[in-house]
């Protein structure tokens, strides 16, 4: 099912996917190697199976910008199911414990002490290493892995409908904040148990879900060459295009919605940092003056995309070279 010879270079660039629900992230990742020939893809935030919405995906030289991509903040709308928990705190689970049902006004009280900054343990079964192993695989054996609380913060949490025993809410998070693990909080603290039913990703940082694609969309341009011809002739004449794969490039519209400021060199200092002399140098007379330790910045010459810059000890610092590979 893969639509690019073996010896093509992996197209470069961000994928804004629509995960469906009831398919892991895992899954996904899968279908959009197939469909692009190659290995070099990577998601930068897992989303779980019962789960549906936006998955960012990075194929190419810019999977190596993830580190960049991981910790944003994200915006979901889940529904909670009152008066039974289950083990993985989702629909997928055994219940073990089931308690009343709260009012609505102990619902919009509970949620009103989760907004800030909180200590939150995460679900036992996930992806999260304990010892060495991941808490889940401890979880299946019939093992308690010990969780231990993590900060997140929660930047808006709101109640968007009340239909007993279900609590549709609204949540903006940082990255690391487990919505399954907020539900189960919400209900201890009205004095009841629950469990997530469903689970949007509506937005990470600045990307949105309504500007993402399916993987079915992704297969039939690989399919159909993306103007309803043979796919094997679609590679050789080139008619496959990366905007047709939902592929888009590494631009300062990318940058702009990870929030990190953008600065244009000079042809002859891109080709400098291309090749690897001192930052120093080449910044002296336009160094980017702003934020404080751990600052990132991304550096264009003209519309190309050259480098991540990270600011450490008070020094500017190479992150990465994109246009070097």
């Amino acid at each position: 099912m893969k639509i690019r010879p073996n010896n093509e270079a992996a197209p470069s660039g961000l994928i804004l996917l629509h995960k469906q629900p009831g398919t892991t992230s895992f899954d996904s990742l899968r279908d959009i190697k197939r469909v692009l020939g190659t290995g070099k893809a990577g998601h930068t935030g897992t989303l779980d199976k019962f789960a549906e919405g936006l998955l960012l995906v990075l194929t190419g030289r810019a999977l190596k910008l993830s580190q960049w991509f991981t910790h944003c903040d994200k915006q979901y709308e889940g529904t909670i199911c009152f008066g039974a928990e289950t083990d993985t705190l989702d629909p997928e689970g055994a219940v073990i414990a089931n308690a009343p049902l709260p009012g609505r006004e102990a619902v919009e009280q509970a949620l009103s002490q989760f907004c800030g900054k909180i200590e939150q343990a995460p679900p036992a079964y996930s992806a999260i290493h304990v010892d060495g192993e991941r808490a889940s695989a401890l979880a299946r054996r019939g093992q308690t892995p010990a969780m231990r609380k993590r900060p997140v913060e929660i930047y808006r949490l709101k109640l968007l409908s009340w239909e007993p025993p279900h609590a549709k809410i609204f949540v903006h998070c940082s990255g690391g904040t487990y919505i399954r693990s907020l539900a189960r909080d919400i209900a201890l603290t009205a004095g009841s148990r629950a469990h997530l039913t469903a689970l949007l990703r509506t937005q990470v940082a600045g990307f949105k879900l309504e500007d993402a694609v399916s993987v079915g969309r992704i297969f039939n341009h690989g399919e159909h060459g993306g103007h309803g011809g043979n796919r094997e002739e679609g590679i050789g004449s080139g008619e496959i295009r990366n905007e047709e794969l939902g592929i888009r490039p590494i631009n300062k519209a990318v940058f702009k919605n990870l929030d990190i400021p953008c600065f244009d060199i000079t042809p002859p200092d891109a080709a400098k940092i291309i090749q690897g002399k001192p930052l120093a140098q080449i910044l002296k007379d336009g160094s980017p003056e702003f934020g404080g330790e751990n600052a990132v910045a991304a550096l264009f010459s003209g519309d190309t995309f050259v480098a991540v810059i990270e600011k450490s000890n008070d020094k500017w610092k190479y992150g990465y070279v994109y246009a070097r590979d």
